[in-house]
């Protein structure tokens, strides 16, 4: 079981940036993958970044040029750098990790990207 700790969220101004940080129980190397959805207000969640064993990375389309995803295998952290931000981007914010069949979401963190 891996259980997993967002840290970061707030409250930004449009065109500022945000980082986020995903704090794991155990190795992260045990994980296939690890990534960041989001869920607005009256709205389904949504997968944004993924980042793969490899380290290769995925990004919905409305976030590519803007986010980036990594990792540190080290301090068991996942990351989400957010620049830019609109406040489209305004939502709580799940890291999340598959390792073998299971996926363990984290409890989330707000985004708010308000003038």
């Amino acid at each position: 079981q891996v259980q997993l700790v967002e840290s970061g969220g707030g409250l930004v101004q449009p065109g500022g940036s945000l980082r986020l940080s995903c704090a794991a129980s155990s190795s992260i190397l045990r994980t296939s993958a690890m990534g960041w959805s989001r869920q607005a207000p009256g709205k389904e969640r949504e997968w944004v970044a993924l980042i793969w064993r490899g380290d290769s990375t995925t990004y919905v389309d409305s976030v590519k040029g803007r986010f980036t995803i990594s990792r540190d295998n080290a301090e068991n952290t996942l990351y989400l750098q957010m620049n830019s931000l609109k406040p489209e981007d305004t939502a709580v914010y799940f890291c999340h990790a598959q390792v073998g069949t299971s996926t363990y979401w984290g409890q989330g963190t707000q985004v708010t990207v308000s003038s």
